[in-house]
């Protein structure tokens, strides 16, 4: 993985600016700490950092290459897991390869099908290409929205980034939030309505969508949606299908010339792509790495509930016995933890899901340790239907999102003079009721198939977006590059049209993956009830956060008393009441840990409310 940044402008001389282009830069240093390249010219500026995964020696960037009169520069961020089959395509068509890097033959798509090049890609990516002849750059981002892309149409052009902390490096862009950025925040957050930045003047091509910018500006399209087609396969060819898809995009995410290992959480989604990873590995005499997060005293703390009603570390050393890895266990302290707040707020360069990012942020840079690239099990059950809302069917008829129904609570945070500004309920609902009438709907189906449709899409849409931000920011932090198999598009397509009554399989949460998925199991896994992602049930954090938004409050200065009221905030630090946030895995603790990050990410950034 990478990171890019740059500039184009039709009325400056972009060489006269280099060094804020190398201050752009240089915040990308964590996701490209190997190699960095430039391409400067009066009116583009591409700039890249490398982390050397494939063709090590031969994949620097900026990479040129010039066709009949257009010459084209590329700087790109991502993982293409059909790599091959696109080279053939191109030599077959006259093109010659000087390397084997994913980053040659994006070059060579574009050169040869322009736009239309991203209907080949299978992969995660987000890449810029500049044609020196026609003054044209072209951005495009992976349909799943895996890897980020950022940018903001300034006086003097078009500047892009893959994070924001590198936009804000640029003299023109300013650290500023105005009003639509504190609904975000507080009535969003750590959600964000697809295409938006946060700050002012901040904005992120959506997943799916490619962009020109030329002369006259900007222009958006949208390449890839899901579409609704009738379901016409029996329930043992599905298996026979998910079996083959989920198999062949694990594989094929193998490809690495770097140390590679898999996150281990004793979870169906997890244990599915390292036992595939594993009957890879087997056959080539390589040994599996795999890795674990526990917390201290978790054992002692640990108490079941509806969503967690056991722990994973049992069900780790019943699958590292399985798969016979060398296993790598991570074991966060409280104070560890808490510290990791604030360096979660430097990667997501915005307040974000508290504890649940910053115990990733660590695993992460304990899992760069031994590996450089790892596979997760992110956005299974967003395409599987693993979710409590899914099966939950007074939630998942009841109009908004099911995992932040909390508008009224997360209102009345806000001081008089803000919420009388908004009208929070239509903010959200807005932004819902457009997710779901976007939705494909295929001819005559019932009710409850068209809403799980709707489910679908909300969480492709919001919540795994959510998740996967997370993913890439925690990782890249630590230069570790994160692969998400089950976000290849294939599978989503496929399972889009499949019945809700096959994924929930004999009543059974995510019943069809397991089926497809059973030789590759023990049973005990198989078939163990979904667990969310791991947190702490320590007292001591929720303490440790508490006394740090104290703190927070007592200090007149803080920045988050401009539009927060305090007295809400002292309710919230010694309740003991358990109001969801985000999810079921954002309560009480981190909805006071969110707090805590939000106050830290208006200091760092010295965010100015306009």
């Amino acid at each position: 993985m990478c990171g890019i940044c740059g500039q184009i402008s039709f009325c400056r001389n972009l060489n006269d600016y280099t060094d804020y282009f190398y201050n752009m830069q240089n915040k990308l240093i964590s996701r490209g700490p190997d190699q960095h390249g430039e391409y400067f010219s009066p009116d583009a500026v591409l700039m890249h950092r490398r982390l050397a995964v494939i063709d090590i020696d031969r994949g620097k960037q900026p990479m040129t290459y010039a066709v009949g009169n257009e010459v084209f520069t590329v700087c790109y961020n991502g993982e293409l897991y059909n790599t091959l089959e696109i080279r053939n395509k191109l030599e077959s068509r006259g093109y010659n390869f000087f390397s084997h890097s994913d980053t040659e033959v994006v070059l060579k798509a574009y050169c040869e099908y322009k736009e239309k090049c991203v209907d080949l890609l299978n992969g995660i990516f987000a890449f810029g290409v500049w044609e020196h002849s026609s003054k044209r750059l072209f951005l495009a981002r992976d349909r799943m929205g895996v890897k980020p892309l950022f940018y903001s149409e300034v006086g003097s052009g078009l500047v892009f980034a893959s994070e924001i902390k590198a936009l804000l490096e640029h003299p023109e862009i300013k650290a500023e939030a105005d009003i639509n950025s504190l609904c975000e925040i507080m009535l969003l957050g750590p959600g964000r309505t697809p295409g938006c930045g946060v700050f002012r003047g901040i904005k992120e091509l959506k997943p799916a969508h490619y962009a020109h910018f030329e002369r006259d500006g900007i222009k958006i399209k949208k390449y890839w949606d899901l579409t609704a087609q009738k379901h016409t396969d029996d329930f043992d060819t599905t298996v026979e299908k998910v079996r083959f898809l989920v198999t062949d995009s694990i594989k094929r995410q193998l490809v690495s010339d770097v140390p590679l290992g898999t996150f281990l959480s004793g979870g169906l989604d997890s244990s599915i792509i390292s036992s595939v990873t594993k009957s890879v590995y087997e056959e080539n005499g390589k040994t599996l790495h795999t890795f674990s997060v526990d917390y201290e005293d978790n054992d002692r703390y640990f108490t079941k509930s509806k969503f967690q009603p056991n722990s994973d570390s049992s069900f780790i050393g019943l699958m590292k016995n399985y798969l016979g890895s060398e296993h790598h266990r991570l074991v966060i302290n409280t104070d560890d933890l808490v510290k990791a707040l604030f360096f979660a707020v430097d990667a997501r360069d915005l307040p974000g899901m508290a504890d649940v990012d910053s115990s990733m942020l660590l695993l992460c840079k304990f899992i760069r340790e031994s590996v450089t690239v790892a596979l997760s099990g992110e956005c299974a059950d967003e395409i599987f239907g693993g979710y409590p809302w899914y099966r939950d069917k007074t939630v998942r008829m009841t109009d908004g999102f099911p995992w932040a129904q909390s508008t009224a609570y997360r209102l009345s945070f806000l001081k008089d003079e803000f919420s009388k500004q908004i009208d929070a309920d239509e903010f959200v609902y807005s932004r819902y009721r457009k997710t779901v009438e976007t939705t494909p709907k295929g001819d005559g189906i019932d009710e409850e198939e068209s809403r799980m449709g709707e489910m679908m899409k909300l969480n492709i849409d919001w919540f795994m977006q959510t998740l996967l931000d997370r993913k890439d920011r925690m990782s890249m932090y630590s230069s570790l590059e994160v692969r998400v198999p089950f976000c290849d598009h294939r599978i989503v397509e496929y399972l889009f049209n499949v019945p809700w009554k096959m994924k929930d399989h004999n009543n059974y949460e995510k019943g069809l993956l397991r089926c497809a998925m059973k030789d590759y199991l023990p049973d005990e896994i198989l078939w163990r009830k979904k667990s969310p992602y791991p947190k702490t049930h320590n007292p001591a954090y929720r303490n440790a956060v508490s006394a740090l938004l104290d703190d927070i409050i007592a200090d007149d200065s803080s920045p988050l008393l401009q539009f927060i009221k305090k007295e809400e905030l002292r309710k919230l630090s010694k309740t003991d009441k358990a109001q969801p946030w985000y999810g079921q895995l954002m309560t009480t603790p981190q909805t006071i840990a969110y707090f805590v990050q939000l106050n830290y990410w208006l200091e760092k950034f010295n965010v100015r409310l306009i």
